[in-house]
């Protein structure tokens, strides 16, 4: 098992906190949304990894409103940035200007954007060009932002949750690989079943007014952001997360056929980085103190499927990246003899 020295082994006390804490917040959440509880579950294993994460599907889903309904769960600052096609870098991260001071000459103050809160709502990401998506990167990795050569940090915990109309829509503009790459998860919302959109239809048109009530607060969350790093991760499950990602990257030995036909660029070590994390926040989330491959492969479509790219015959056919992680999954040995046995994985392993 892989765990930091000094650390508490973790108990059923840690457990039954985070389960606490997650019913709490459907038990919200739910006077508010009917279904999708899968994007649900996703959206909090991001939040308790220290995870950004981005929501894509057509207008009328109600992304928008699962994640402002979410912020008001928590007892954090919130900011809703709506991406337009006319939006500038320093509208999200501020900017400086010279005062004049009251007894004469001027002053230079940093007036901050709207980045500086706990919980981001960016709103329709792929609708403003590159420049200003590019203005998130360095909050999202580093959890700051540089104007004018002087870094401001930005508060902690800081999670920034995106929703985006798919890319063949009108008016918009995909997102650089690079922005892509700091989103934890890429979670697709699709429609509502016919008894989910009923209960919809019914709740949005009758007189219900729902109060949300916060129930998790910054030094809550992160205390149990430091639960899930705690929780142990046998090298074989590492080995096995490793043997998914290292097989998406066109070129190197050991490789699959297939993905040098359908992939054009494969995912980097963040995509290692959090699969191990999201599988340590849903192994705790139902109830285990120890990560599984099971775990892994839920995780392998939101945490994949933004950081490949399919080639152009691929697309022509149809293939998707998901599809590419569905054959991913079912040829890749789940049992840690087979994949240090195997020919071809011994090549990607030393690779």
């Amino acid at each position: 098992m892989v765990q930091q020295d000094g650390e508490p082994p973790i108990g059923g006390e840690s457990i039954e906190r985070l389960q606490e804490a997650r019913q709490k917040i459907l038990d919200q959440l739910s006077k508010v949304i009917v279904g999708q509880q899968e994007v649900i579950d996703q959206l909090l294993i991001s939040i308790f990894s220290r995870g950004h994460c981005l929501l894509e599907g057509v207008p009328g889903l109600a992304k928008t409103l699962m994640i402002s309904t979410l912020a008001k769960t928590l007892s954090l600052s919130f900011s809703r940035i709506q991406f337009t096609p006319d939006l500038m870098p320093a509208d999200i991260t501020g900017t400086e200007v010279i005062e004049e001071q009251p007894g004469g000459g001027l002053q230079r103050r940093f007036m901050e954007g709207p980045i500086f809160a706990n919980v981001i709502l960016a709103d329709e990401i792929n609708r403003t060009p590159p420049k200003t998506q590019a203005a998130l990167l360095e909050a999202m990795q580093e959890r700051q932002v540089t104007v004018g050569r002087v870094r401001h940090a930005l508060s902690d915990p800081f999670f920034v949750l995106a929703t985006q109309n798919p890319i063949e829509q009108e008016g918009t503009y995909p997102l650089p690989e690079a922005q892509q790459d700091r989103f934890m998860f890429k979670v697709l919302v699709d429609y509502p079943t016919f008894d989910e959109e009923f209960e919809v239809a019914r709740r949005t048109t009758a007189r219900l007014v729902a109060e949300i009530q916060p129930v998790l607060a910054g030094p809550e969350i992160l205390s149990l952001q430091d639960v899930v790093r705690s929780v142990p991760v046998a090298d074989h499950v590492i080995r096995y997360a490793l043997a998914l990602v290292r097989q998406t990257r066109v070129g190197m030995p050991g490789v699959p056929e297939f993905i040098r036909e359908w992939v054009g660029w494969g995912a980097g070590p963040r995509a290692v980085q959090f699969l191990i994390l999201g599988g340590k926040a849903r192994a705790l989330l139902r109830g285990r103190t120890h990560v599984t491959v099971e775990d892994i492969q839920a995780l392998s479509h939101p945490v994949l499927r933004h950081r490949m790219v399919v080639t152009f015959a691929a697309e022509s056919d149809g293939i998707t990246t998901d599809d590419v992680i569905d054959r991913l999954i079912d040829e890749t040995p789940t049992t840690d003899d087979e994949l240090t046995s195997d020919v071809r994985f011994k090549q990607i392993f030393a690779s």
